[in-house]
């Protein structure tokens, strides 16, 4: 009997489209697959996307809660932050790993603050 991993898993969704529109069509389409994928095997799924105008909070907001509901008792929630804002975005995924419950959110970061 092999046990599932304990950390979390990361699913790079930095690298989508300017569009709103576009970006939650090639979530959905290349990137929600690879979540349900990683929730079978991890109790906690962070997805990391860039940051990005208002158009995309409500996308963003849908997919991360539909997830974690579809998945609890697995954590399914996502960062929202610029490039240059690594230790904010360490910071977060230890609050999220710390944070068992805590599901559905995008919680959006400022690196300057």
């Amino acid at each position: 009997m092999t046990s599932a991993p304990s950390g979390p898993a990361i699913v790079d969704a930095r690298d989508l489209p300017a569009s709103a529109l576009d970006a939650a069509a090639q979530f959905h389409a290349s990137l929600v697959p690879l979540v349900r994928e990683q929730a079978r095997e991890h109790p906690l799924v962070v997805i990391d996307f860039a940051i990005a105008d208002h158009t995309h909070a409500s996308w963003r907001q849908a997919v991360v809660g539909q997830l974690a509901r579809e998945f609890a008792p697995v954590r399914v929630n996502a960062i929202a932050s610029a490039a240059e804002a690594q230790e904010a975005r360490a910071q977060a995924l230890d609050y999220l790993t710390r944070a068992p419950g805590v599901t559905g959110q995008v919680l959006s970061l400022d690196g300057n603050r």
